[in-house]
């Protein structure tokens, strides 16, 4: 009889088991073969689980990622079938040899049978992940022993499996990119039906914004939903692992509740990358958990569908853990994968753009000591940079445009993307430790590289509608335009500055923007963008949407991505409750699907049948604001300063340092043309103040609250009285009108001009920087 043996531990936030032991090896004594998944390892140290390229390679993987310092072992114990002599074979990568010039392989490893180092060093060997030899090792006793990976460099060092075989002359399993092959199935002890998950109206793959927002959005309306992600944590781009915060507008558009179950969950980080706790995963899954419709399957990877007269019928899954399977029955189902990977499997119509594609970002960050930090000399493999290369770090930290892989494979050649990243951050921080920038950071030292990438741009499933650019320039109205998209048109390429290094895979990029889009209302999103057109029971939500690489510039922030998922919840409700086709929806209960789209985001029924209510302790929210579409300019218009009272200094008058923003964006009050914000310590805005006469003047600052602007902004005062600094919480609402807040009283002379200076050092967020009014004081 077949046995397998579970262990459970915990890895990070994740529950990690093991699947091998006695049972395994011992049922197949004939031929004594034993694979060891590492992902299953009962204690993973310092190893994080990588699953970013099961599609491509066919397994998750132990990655040591450690950014310079080795981690610490990951280890568990393997009953192998008697004693005698094994050959040791381990599928991995030198994840360098891919690019011609590397050498030093920063991935090794080595492999610990109690305690004892096999003769062979891993990750040294073979540009594609293969089973390297590890020769043959004598085991005594009764054949328990301790397994353990130690990681010698702390460069992601990756390791998929061990296979043990009592055959010493023996040859190791196939290298094949196939998930759970009928060979992986049989020596892990898998049988071949896949544990049957069923009676879910509706099943959501991808467990970032869109997909929390399909889950909650469909669990509120009554109806029963399986939400599947393949991390550890919810949130995908805006999770701890990968650090973007949270753009895009809500609460706006024609919908104006839509957005509420976005602001339960998002982030409110400070910079981008922001830190690990901002980005709260616990809270995000406590949300999710907290509704009795949803079952969540955290470390679950969709793999595979059975389709049924074109529609799907099962979406497949398997625990990235345990390699155990489960099908998922539904009604529908909804893509949230920003691959499309639901749709490709289900043969839907898509596109992706050959040229002109975005790519994927590795952010990072670093900081300094008291005391010199060493890092090692990675000149042999990373990208050999100079100070000159690459945008300087400031505020400590790798922004967005560390990007690569425009034009290249985003799914099959993701990897390769992902590492080249890597390899352009250490190449950087090799260069200000060990290079020309060595002198100026002798107590600089890493705090955090992503290792899970953040692409911007795959497949786009298509649907009835493709919405283009010129439909979101002219403001084209559709009758079944629902969430607002308010992010500028945004478009990456690389930036020719730092390409002339690296023209065929370039690591840093520009945004170039249309801000055509009317970032204060919004341009609401036709629903016939989330369904697709050929597969009648499949919607999307995110970046995968029917949309064109254009329009997809303005869409693919991820409150936007979140507020679709809302959007989706509710017509999945509908579908199910007359048993019709997203199509349906649109065609024949629209006027159903409004008042539902105008609900408060936490109504709740327990059921499709059942009454609408709100729980006591329902997110109270203040009721959303009015905002009309505006004119042809696509912005909000700033207020005259000429007509205001007073002596007022517009921002385009003041004398900046360091790297500012300009609006207009999503805030509505604010002088002049624009406003500015930063998140520079080196970042200033000085206003000369030279009054006509002297005299005592009120001096007052205009600004325009937002929950990422700085907490603790410093303004500076120099007057005839001297210099007063005043600290403002621009979070909070300015307290007098069209957004000013007086500084206080002070004298003016004319003849020794003073100043007014917003500093974003020490701000705790973005410094905003708009006008300043002066009011004389009878």
């Amino acid at each position: 009889m077949l046995m397998y043996r579970r262990i459970s531990v915990w890895m990070a936030v994740a529950a990690v088991c093991v699947i091998v032991g006695a049972g395994a090896g011992a049922a197949r004594a004939a031929d004594g073969a034993v694979l060891v998944e590492a992902e299953s390892f009962e204690k993973p140290g310092g190893w994080v689980l990588d699953t970013q390229f099961i599609t491509s390679m066919g397994s998750p993987y132990l990655l040591a990622h450690g950014i310079g310092r080795p981690v610490a072992d990951a280890s568990t114990t393997v009953q192998l079938p008697g004693a005698g002599t094994y050959r040791v074979f381990v599928r991995t990568k030198d994840w360098v040899a891919h690019w011609d010039g590397t050498s030093g392989s920063p991935g090794k490893f080595q492999v610990l049978i109690n305690g004892n180092a096999l003769s062979e060093t891993f990750g040294t060997k073979g540009a594609e992940w293969n089973w390297q030899d590890g020769g043959t090792v004598a085991i005594d006793g009764d054949a328990k022993i301790t397994l353990s990976l130690h990681d010698l460099t702390g460069f992601d060092g990756r390791c998929d499996a061990i296979y043990f075989t009592k055959d010493v002359n023996g040859t190791p399993p196939p290298s094949e990119g196939k998930i759970l092959p009928a060979w992986r199935r049989k020596l892990l002890g898998l049988g071949d039906e896949p544990t049957l998950k069923d009676g879910y109206d509706l099943v959501v793959v991808g467990g970032g914004y869109s997909g929390m927002g399909a889950a909650i959005s469909a669990a509120r309306q009554g109806i029963k939903v399986a939400l599947i992600q393949d991390r550890p944590v919810l949130g995908g781009n805006g999770s701890s692992e990968v650090r973007v915060w949270a753009m895009g507008n809500i609460r706006r558009g024609p919908y104006p509740t839509i957005g509420e179950i976005v602001a339960e969950f998002s982030d409110h980080a400070h910079k981008s990358p922001g830190t690990y706790e901002e980005f709260e995963d616990a809270k995000k899954e406590a949300i999710v958990r907290a509704e009795p419709n949803i079952d969540l399957f955290l470390n679950h990877h969709a793999y595979k569908v059975d389709m049924d007269d074109k529609k799907i019928g099962a979406v497949y899954a398997f625990d990235t853990r345990t390699s155990e399977q489960k099908k998922f029955v539904g009604r529908f189902f909804v893509d949230c994968t920003g691959h499309g990977t639901i749709g490709a499997l289900a043969n839907a119509d898509y596109d992706m753009t050959d040229k002109g594609r975005m790519g994927m970002s590795n952010m990072w960050a670093w900081d300094e000591s008291d005391k010199p930090a060493e890092f090692p000399d990675v000149s042999g493999w990373a990208l050999p940079l100079k100070m000159k290369d690459f945008p300087y770090p400031r505020d400590h930290h790798g922004q967005w445009f560390w990007e690569s892989g425009f034009d290249q494979d985003p799914i099959n050649g993701a990897e390769y993307i992902r590492d080249w990243n890597l390899r352009a951050v250490y190449g950087a921080f090799n260069a200000m430790k060990n290079g020309d920038g060595a002198d100026k950071h002798d107590t600089a030292f890493l705090t955090w590289v992503a290792f899970v990438g953040g692409p911007r741009e795959s497949r786009r499933l298509l649907g009835d509608v493709i919405l283009s650019e010129d439909d979101i320039v002219s403001k084209k109205e559709f009758k079944d335009g629902t969430a607002p998209s308010t992010w500028s048109i945004d478009l990456h390429y690389p930036k020719q500055q730092y390409a002339e290094k690296f023209p065929d895979n370039p690591f840093i990029s520009i945004a170039k923007m249309n801000h055509a889009v009317d970032r204060n209302y919004g341009y609401p999103i036709p629903y016939r963008c989330f369904y697709s057109r050929n597969v009648p029971n499949l919607f999307m939500a995110g970046r995968c949407i029917s949309v064109t690489h254009e329009a997809l510039g303005t869409v693919r922030v991820m409150k936007t991505c979140g507020m679709m998922g809302e959007v989706v919840g509710k017509a999945a409700a509908i579908a199910t409750a007359h048993s019709c086709t997203p199509r349906d929806v649109y065609e024949q209960y629209w006027d159903e699907m409004t008042v539902l789209l105008k609900q408060p985001g936490a109504m709740r029924r327990d059921t499709l049948a059942g009454d609408f209510y709100l729980r006591d302790d329902a997110v109270k929210l203040d009721p959303p604001k009015v905002i009309a579409p505006s004119g042809g300019g696509g912005h909000a218009k700033g207020l005259d300063p000429k007509k205001l009272p007073g002596i007022v200094i517009d921002d385009d008058q003041a004398k900046l340092t360091g790297k500012w923003g300009q609006g207009p964006g999503s805030l509505t009050t604010f002088v002049g043309s624009r406003y500015l914000y930063s998140t520079s310590d080196d970042a200033t805005a000085t206003f000369e103040i030279k009054p006509p006469k002297a005299g005592r003047y009120e001096v007052r600052i205009c600004y325009a609250e937002h929950e990422k602007r700085g907490k603790t902004t410093p303004v500076t005062v120099t007057s005839a009285d001297g210099e007063k600094t005043v600290v403002i919480d621009m979070t909070k609402k300015a307290p007098l009108e069209h957004g000013f807040m007086s500084l206080g009283v002070f004298t003016f002379d004319p003849a020794k001009p003073g100043s007014v200076t917003i500093a974003a050092k020490g701000a705790n967020g973005a410094a905003h920087a708009d006008a300043i009014q002066l009011l004389p004081v009878e």
